[in-house]
């Protein structure tokens, strides 16, 4: 029978942790299910960019039980450890401040090593039958104690500037309520007698323990009598004393599961009482009658687990990074608005103005930098030459383009060397590099408005080829890596630029480059390669 209760036990566990641990956490700004409906005209607003804030998500709510040392510290020492147990809700009303209401119980006991004979003003012992100044006793108390608080959360470290999420939570505690404490002494032994405190030996104070251990081993665990309170004078709660209360304290969370988390924490509460105790006069290690008085506190100090509750909603708030939403937006925008790359070309012949030398009428074929070409450097541009070809001892020319030979010539022969040559990498200039996010194989915007202007300079040259190079071959992601980006600006200027593969010189897997860039030149005299090259590693796994 028993084994089948443990049984019955593991899998109500096991079901218990599978539903905590498999919950997945939901987006908080693209997910309008976790927007409460007050706050959606707000999220609509954002998402069409008439507001610069987001919406606050609806989130999870906190309860909590937790279980630890209770401690009252006051005029009589207190015995270590004993128990004490708590309950709390808790719900984030921002990122860093959140309220939670507590319930605690707690038991404190306390024991006096030293005896003491002037015990005058404290009358529970002189109703138990004790005479001061005659029979010696050893104060000790036994205290329930039951507070309800309101408790105002700070968390200090969910808002982290290199790093999305924290694993632990540190937080401080300032809060007030009520206390509600009754305090018993064990005056009587168990035939409702005087305890004979004389025949416990008065040591020193480092004879203390033996000293405890023998009172302990005289007492019996009846806590019989009222110890001395504050009777009518103060309020009552369900029959014992109630005092209002304060609470500071620290704590810190870990994290385990989106749902799930262990917590550490300590609080100390002030009621500004000094008979929890049962002890409200402290008497003078010397016995003299002179007395002082203080108020009394407890501590409480506990491990609790917590668990999240809600439905269509994100985790508490305290545990999510309120920058995590825009630095994901700068290095990958999905909401914000930007601007589309501007290249503007007044004379439309493929450079673009922050690079045109000059303004030219439409059709006029132009150099790299958007100056008319003059193919025999006369002076006039070969829109307007009327002799394009004016050998360099006919020059200067009229205003045509036209020169003055002093003798005919016979025959071509005469014009080699006076025509000045450019090669492709003169007539297409200095080409742009592209560019590719780390790891990844896909064109932004701003690279294919980039391959535009390429296209526009390799139309002026039609008998030009240009080389694309990609960079590094050092392990097989590389290679493969380095072949996908060359592939990818050969594919994007044939297929959406409309130029002829057959201008373009495949090579990859180059040293001294980038890893994720691929360089753009103009092919040299004589220089031709493949347009097309297999992939090194077709079957290699992709991100």
């Amino acid at each position: 029978m028993a084994s089948k209760k443990y049984t019955l036990l593991t899998a109500f566990l096991c079901l218990l942790f599978s539903s905590v641990f498999s919950q997945a956490q939901k987006r908080a700004y693209e997910d309008s299910s976790v927007i409460p409906a007050k706050r959606m005209p707000q999220h609509t607003e954002f998402l069409n960019g008439a507001n610069n804030f987001p919406a606050k998500p609806r989130n999870q709510w906190e309860i909590g039980i937790k279980a630890g040392a209770f401690t009252v510290s006051g005029d009589v020492p207190a015995v270590f450890p004993t128990p004490g147990f708590g309950l709390h809700v808790r719900k984030a009303l921002g990122y860093v401040f959140s309220l939670r209401l507590e319930y605690l119980y707690g038991t404190g006991k306390g024991l006096h090593w030293r005896w003491s004979e002037n015990y005058n003003k404290n009358t529970p012992w002189i109703a138990a039958g004790y005479t001061p100044n005659a029979d010696l006793i050893f104060y000790n108390y036994k205290t329930k104690v039951q507070d309800l608080s309101l408790q105002g959360i700070i968390t200090l470290n969910n808002i982290r500037f290199h790093k999305a999420k924290t694993g632990f939570n540190i937080y401080g505690i300032v809060g007030f309520g009520g206390s509600v404490y009754d305090t018993k002494v064990n005056a009587l032994d168990g035939n409702n007698q005087p305890y004979n405190f004389a025949s416990i030996p008065q040591g020193t104070h480092k004879d203390r323990k033996d000293t405890k251990k023998a009172i302990k081993d005289l007492l019996d665990d009846s806590y019989e009598s009222d110890a001395q309170n504050q009777g009518d004078r103060r309020p009552k709660l369900f029959g014992n004393t109630f005092k209002p209360s304060g609470t500071v304290g620290a704590g810190i969370a870990f994290k385990l599961s989106n749902k799930l988390n262990l917590a550490i924490e300590d609080r100390i509460t002030l009621i500004k009482d000094d008979l929890l105790d049962g002890q409200q006069w402290q008497e003078h290690p010397t016995g003299d009658a002179a007395l002082t008085s203080d108020f009394d506190s407890y501590n409480y100090l506990t491990v609790g687990l917590n668990l999240n509750l809600g439905k269509k909603s994100v985790e508490p708030l305290w545990w999510m990074n309120p920058l995590d939403y825009a630095y994901s937006e700068i290095r990958n925008p999905k909401i914000m608005k930007l601007p589309k790359p501007v290249l503007p070309d007044a004379d439309g012949d493929g450079v673009t103005d922050q690079f045109d030398l000059e303004q030219t009428p439409a059709g006029v074929p132009v150099d790299s930098r958007g100056v008319s070409r003059d193919t025999d450097g006369d002076g006039v541009p070969d829109s307007k030459d009327k002799e394009l070809v004016t050998p360099t001892y006919c020059q200067p020319v009229d205003a045509d383009g036209v020169g003055k030979c002093p003798v005919p010539c016979p025959d071509p022969s005469c014009l080699e060397g006076l025509v000045k040559k450019e090669d492709c990498a003169g007539k297409l200039g200095d080409l742009p590099s592209i560019s590719f996010k780390a790891g990844s194989n896909a064109l932004t915007k701003d690279a294919e408005a980039v391959l535009a202007t390429v296209a526009a300079r390799l139309r002026n040259a039609p008998e030009c080829k240009i080389v694309v190079v990609g960079y590094c071959s050092s392990d097989k992601k590389q290679q493969q890596l380095s072949w996908d980006h060359v592939n990818k600006v050969i594919t994007y200027l044939v297929e959406k630029e409309g130029l002829s593969a057959d201008r373009f010189i495949f090579n990859y897997g180059q040293e001294g480059g980038d890893c994720n860039t691929v360089d753009l030149r103009g092919a040299a005299e004589g220089e031709d390669g493949p347009n097309t090259v297999a992939p090194p590693h077709p079957n290699l796994r992709k991100k």
